[in-house]
Formats: C-alpha cells, structure tokens, sequence
C-alpha cells in the first residue's frame, strides 16, 4: 500500500494520454490474425491522420482512406427545418379547412366531382413542396434549402382559409 493521496484517485491503465505512452504491455506470444493486425495498422493511420501527422512516405492514399463525412447540420437550422415544417403542415390544415368553407361558393361554377380532387391537391401541394425541397436539395448548401422553403410559405398560403376563415359561410 501507498502513501500517496492521488493513488486513490487513479484507476489501472488510467495514463493522461495513452496514445502517446510507451506501450507497458509486452506484445502477445501468440499469432495474430493478418486481417486484424492490418485494421489496427489502418486505425493507427487514420488516428495519425486525425492529428495532423503525414502519413508514412511508402504508404499510398487510397480513396477508402479519405472518407467524405457530410457536414453536420447546425441547431439553428434544425430549429428552422422544424418551424418551417410545422408552417406546411398548418398550410395543409388551412387549405383543407378553406376548401371546405369554399365549396357551396365553387359549387356555383363546379360539381363536387371536378371541385374535390383539385382541393386534395391543394392541401397536399405543401406537403409535396417540402418533400421535393428536402430531396431535391439534398447535399446542396444549407442557405440553398432555407431559400426553397421560404419560396414554398409564400407562394403555397392557403388563400381560401385566409379569405374566409372559419366563421360561417
């Protein structure tokens, strides 16, 4: 037993920083496996790499080795991403909304027939704005989606909720 009061506080193996320690264990007598001896040299690598270090001057850089990693998305654009979502899905909501308070006014002009499959797919032009901003401008940089759904809110408000509302008809 020790003396040292910060012995207590240390933990077996427990070095500031252990990639850059001596190794304290003697290698294993045993074989070791090609496959896994070659993934721990890649892993060194790649943990060499990451610290700035150059890679040895015999060794090739293959294109597994550079890993494009897609850039995070920020909070402040998943918060937007979230809000702008709820915006279509209220868009929705007031176009079915409006369209149902808007047909006796169409039913002057339009059967029920022709009237409801256009006001479905008003209600699901906000839906379908999203989805086709979200996929079309995916990998695109993150500015270039905000502006396609801005264009969406203002070019898909639902006029007929806004005209009437939902006071009687």
């Amino acid at each position: 037993m020790t003396t040292d009061p910060d012995d207590a506080l240390r933990w077996e193996g427990d070095e500031p920083d252990a990639r850059d320690a001596p190794a304290n264990k003697a290698p294993s007598a045993a074989p070791q496996d090609p496959t896994s001896a070659a993934l721990a040299r890649d892993a060194e690598q790649s943990l060499r790499r990451a610290d700035g270090a150059t890679a040895p001057a015999g060794a090739a850089t293959t294109s597994a080795d550079v890993v494009d990693e897609p850039a995070a998305t920020g909070n402040a654009a998943l918060v937007f991403y979230g809000i702008i979502g709820g915006v279509y899905l209220l868009f929705a909501v007031g176009w079915i909304v409006g369209g149902f308070r808007l047909r006796p006014r169409a039913s002057l002009l339009l059967v029920d027939w022709m009237y409801f499959p256009w006001m479905w797919l008003a209600a699901l032009a906000s839906v379908l704005w999203f989805a086709a901003a979200w996929v079309l401008t995916r990998g695109k940089a993150t500015w270039i989606r905000i502006v396609a759904l801005i264009a969406g809110v203002a070019l898909l408000v639902p006029w007929p909720f806004v005209m009437f509302g939902t006071v009687g008809s």
